[in-house]
C-alpha cells in the first residue's frame, strides 16, 4: 500500500481508524477491571436494589475494611506472594541452567529429553492430581507451602527451559568462544557475557512463572486444607457460602490480589519488555 501517496483526508481516515479500533481494544479489555472495582466500592445494600449503573450513586470502602481486619485475607495475600516469589526463582534459575545446556551442548539423549520435557505439557491437570498427591503425601509435602513451591515448579519449569533455550539460541555462540581464547573458562563466560545478555528473557520467564504460580487455584484446592497455608485463589472461596455470595468483599479481595502483581511486573518492567521483544528484528 503506497502511504505516501495516500491525500490528506484518507491519511486522516487511516489514523482516525487506527485509534479508534486501539480505543475499542483497550475499553473492552478494561471493562472486566472497572465492573470489578465499581462493584467492590458499592455498598451491600445497593448491589441488587439499584440494579445495573455504571457508577453506584454512594460508594463505600467498607468491603476493603472487612477484607483487610475481619478475614484471612491477609494471611492468603502473603502465601500467594511467598509461594510465587519462591516459585518464580526457583524455576527460572533451573530453566536457565537447562535452557544453556540444551542451546550449548549436543549429546544423543538431548531429542529424548526434551520430548519427555514437552511430554509433559501435554496431560490434563485433573488426570495427575491424584498421583500426585499420593506421592507427595508420605514425603509431609501436603497441606503446606512447600508443597505449592515444589509442584509449581515441576510443572513450569518445562515450559520454562524451551523459553529460555531460545534466548539461548537468539545468543551468537562467538561471544562465548571469544571470551574463552581471551582466559575465561566456560563458568565465567557464562557469568560475564551471556548471562547479561539473558537478563531480558530471564525477566520474561520470571514474569511467567510468578504470574502462572500466582493465579493457579487447582492443586492449591486440592493439596492445601489447612486455613492458615491457603493461598489467595482458594481464600476467594471463603466467600461463596450456601445460600449466597459476598460479592462485595470477593471482588474487594480480587482488587487487592492486583496490586501486588502490579508491584511485581513494574520492578521487572524494564527486562520484561526486552524479553518479549528479543528476536523480534534481527540484523
Amino acid at each position: 500500500m503506497n502511504i505516501v501517496g495516500r491525500s490528506p483526508l484518507g491519511r486522516l481516515a487511516g489514523g482516525t481508524g487506527f485509534y479508534l479500533g486501539i480505543g475499542s481494544y483497550l475499553l473492552f479489555a478494561l471493562f472486566p477491571l472497572y465492573w470489578l472495582i465499581k462493584i467492590s466500592v458499592t455498598p451491600t445494600q445497593l448491589l441488587f436494589s439499584e440494579g445495573i449503573t455504571y457508577w453506584p450513586s454512594e460508594w463505600t470502602l467498607a468491603n476493603f475494611g472487612s477484607v483487610l481486619t475481619a478475614s484471612n485475607f491477609p494471611r492468603y495475600f502473603l502465601n500467594s506472594v511467598i509461594v510465587s516469589i519462591a516459585t518464580a526463582a526457583v524455576v527460572t534459575l533451573c530453566a536457565s541452567a537447562s535452557g544453556y545446556a540444551f542451546s550449548r551442548f549436543r549429546f544423543k539423549a538431548k531429542p529424548a529429553v526434551m520430548f519427555v520435557l514437552l511430554l509433559t505439557q501435554t496431560f490434563p491437570l485433573v488426570m495427575i492430581i491424584p498421583p500426585v498427591y499420593r506421592l507427595m503425601a508420605p514425603l509431609g509435602l501436603t497441606n503446606n507451602l512447600m508443597g505449592l513451591i515444589v509442584i509449581y515448579s515441576a510443572f513450569n519449569v518445562a515450559f520454562a527451559t524451551f523459553l529460555m533455550q531460545s534466548f539461548f539460541d537468539a545468543i551468537p555462540k562467538d561471544l562465548e568462544e571469544a571470551a574463552m581464547i581471551d582466559g575465561c573458562s566456560r563458568f565465567q563466560a557464562l557469568r560475564r557475557v551471556i548471562l547479561p545478555l539473558t537478563l531480558p528473557g530471564m525477566g520474561a520467564t520470571l514474569g511467567f512463572v510468578f504470574t502462572a504460580a500466582w493465579s493457579e487455584l487447582l492443586f492449591a484446592l486440592m493439596l492445601i486444607n489447612s486455613d492458615s497455608q491457603k493461598t489467595f485463589a482458594v481464600g476467594l472461596l471463603t466467600f461463596v457460602a450456601k445460600f449466597g455470595v459476598d460479592w462485595g468483599q470477593m471482588t474487594a479481595a480480587s482488587v487487592l490480589a492486583l496490586i501486588p502483581v502490579c508491584i511485581f511486573f513494574a520492578v521487572i518492567q524494564r527486562y520484561l519488555v526486552q524479553g518479549l521483544t528479543a528476536g523480534a528484528v534481527k540484523g
